[in-house]
């Protein structure tokens, strides 16, 4: 990007360049001044910049309206529910792109791969300090104008679901190390870095005994910023880690400024491939056609570590919390009820998880005169409405089967649901932060989705049946199955067994990025029978699937499990799900 001359002289007058050419494009200024220290330099555009337009700029970078014709099943774009589920971002893309950038560099012979370093700025800056989060081939990285508590990135190819929940960018940074890592600050959001994030960042590194190693270069006089004045301190920087030997301060000289038409690797003999809403698409369908986890059949050469690996770890993240993180849970009960002769008590009261501040209202019923064999958890999607008689106080004609065979059940009124909404009303779009652009990352980037919540809650409800020491059985219906179903695959083990009504439902065909169901990268492991797989108890009851799926199948091979298939119409299911529950249930 040329920044003009009129610009270019009022950088020089204020002291921030040396010259025109460096003025108008501080991107050329570092890649030549860095070759003529004696470094190989390799810049990529990024996405929608200069050659890479295949996705725009507009897109990548300032999309801001969901785009109906890109949502669906068999053909969708970028920032759809579709791309969420299958955690498919502009963020992702760049990052790759810059794997595949250090790739090429390395491959070169005249490179040495001791000395590989990463430098960028801004947008650049948050590819930099990724890129070194999680390539071990860098020797350092030098991040510029980014790294900070406060603002962690304005750009949609900046942000991804999940990638900042409960952390962020001074983290990020820490993971590279302890290898050498240079900073800069401006007046801008990292204008409080020197006392806001660096004083961790230099405790870790003396943690590590490298506190040497990082460097924080401050130019809060300065705008957002990569002027002269702090590339000056990254060729010093560079200069020192790549053992150089030139005197310091490094100086840039002028260079001759070129043009995009002399920037441009597309030509006649090399035509610039076409890009474009097709392109997209195609796109995002290879990129999930490529993941052996969205196949529709396992692999032949898929055992069961490798499973429990992938896909259990996967969904540890996706899911962001498991049952061992579940925390400790009390029970407050607030009212009972005991009529007599009717054989059955119902304790109403709080279930809360003190270790993360939560608390569900919850029912506890239990058959009265014998102690219970076994604990139900039921996952109702009405909440704890649905496991009530008509006069809303005594229990419903299946709870009253499941305590007429001994059983105690306890449900809650998951997040969003119940006395959550005092209106009555159910939720139809979950709540996002203060920003027009519809882009689910804004969110979901740092906080867990709706979806996730009420999996957490599930977890509570399984933490608190099993502190009775009596098995624990789980019962999802009415539209609780995504949310059981998530909380089963972080719990393995935990469970005798499992009756489902699934209603067809999968994360991959959710049509808004704010469902309550929207559950980002779920679709990436098999979607919901990925996470029955993942969590499979050694009996499993399901009612609105069409048949067994094959990741299900293979994996109740491995554990010995028994998988029932329940035929019922829809208004039928619960029911013949908690027959075939007693059964098995019973001794």
């Amino acid at each position: 990007m040329d920044a003009g001359e009129e610009a270019a002289r009022k950088q020089i007058a204020i002291g921030a360049e040396r010259f025109v050419s460096a003025a108008r494009s501080p991107l050329q200024a570092r890649c030549v001044q860095l070759a003529r220290m004696g470094c190989v330099v390799f810049h990529y555009d990024m996405i929608g910049y200069a050659d890479s337009v295949q996705l725009s700029r507009d897109l990548a970078h300032g999309f801001r309206t969901q785009r109906p014709e890109m949502i669906g099943t068999e053909s969708w774009g970028l920032f759809s529910p579709q791309a969420e589920s299958l955690a498919q971002s502009v963020m992702g893309l760049q990052t790759w792109n810059s794997i595949r950038a250090l790739d090429f560099g390395l491959s070169l012979p005249e490179v040495d791969p001791s000395r590989v370093a990463v430098t960028g700025a801004s947008g650049g800056g948050t590819q930099s300090f990724i890129l070194a989060a999680i390539e071990p081939r860098l020797t350092g990285a030098f991040p510029a104008v980014m790294v900070s508590t406060a603002m962690q990135g304005g750009c949609t190819c900046e942000n991804a679901c999940g990638l900042r929940i409960g952390t962020g960018n001074v983290e990020f940074a820490a993971l590279n190390a302890p290898r050498p890592l240079g900073l800069t600050s401006a007046n801008d959001w990292t204008v409080e870095m020197a006392t806001k994030g660096f004083p961790e960042l230099k405790a870790l590194y003396r943690l590590l005994g490298a506190e040497d190693r990082v460097e924080l270069h401050r130019a809060e006089h300065f705008g957002h910023n990569y002027n002269h004045v702090s590339r000056t301190a990254m060729y010093g920087w560079m200069n020192r880690l790549f053992r150089l030997g030139l005197p310091e301060p490094v100086l840039e000289s002028d260079f001759h400024f070129l043009n995009p038409a002399e920037l441009t690797v597309w030509d006649d003999a090399h035509p610039a491939p076409k890009g474009g809403p097709d392109f997209e698409r195609r796109l995002l369908r290879r990129w999930r056609d490529l993941l052996w986890t969205c196949d529709p059949q396992p692999p032949f050469w898929l055992t069961p570590p490798v499973f429990r690996h992938v896909f259990g770890k996967g969904l540890e993240i996706v899911v962001g919390r498991t049952l061992a993180e579940a925390g400790e849970v009390a029970w407050e009960p607030r009212a009972t009820r005991e009529p007599a002769g009717e054989g059955w008590r119902i304790q109403a009261g709080l279930l809360r998880n003190r270790t993360y501040d939560e608390a569900l209202p919850a029912l506890s019923f239990e058959p009265v005169g014998s102690r219970p064999r076994a604990t139900v958890v039921w996952v109702d999607g009405r909440g704890k409405a649905g496991l009530l008689g008509p006069d809303g106080e005594s229990p419903a004609d299946g709870v009253r089967r499941l305590l007429a065979a001994g059983l105690r059940v306890v449900t809650a009124d998951l997040f969003e649901l119940g006395e959550f909404r005092p209106d009555g009303r159910p939720l139809r779009q979950t709540r996002r932060v203060d920003n027009p652009r519809e882009a689910a990352a804004y969110t979901l980037g740092y906080n867990h989705s709706l979806c996730a919540q009420r999996a957490h809650d599930v977890l509570t409800l399984i933490q608190w049946a099993r502190q009775s020491g009596d098995p624990v059985w789980l019962l999802a219906v009415e539209g609780g199955s995504p949310w059981a179903a998530a909380a089963m695959a972080v719990a393995p083990g935990a469970l005798e067994g499992a009756a489902m009504d699934t209603r067809g439902f999968r994360f991959f065909a959710v049509s808004d990025i704010r469902s309550p169901d929207l559950l980002p990268g779920a679709a990436r492991y098999g979607d919901l029978p990925g996470m029955l797989a993942v969590g499979l108890p050694r009996w499993l009851a399901l009612a609105g699937e069409d048949g067994v799926s094959p990741w299900l199948a293979k994996v109740a091979a491995w554990r010995e499990a028994a998988i029932e298939g329940v035929e019922a119409p829809p208004a039928a299911a619960t029911d013949r799900l908690l027959a075939r529950l007693i059964e098995r249930v019973r001794p």
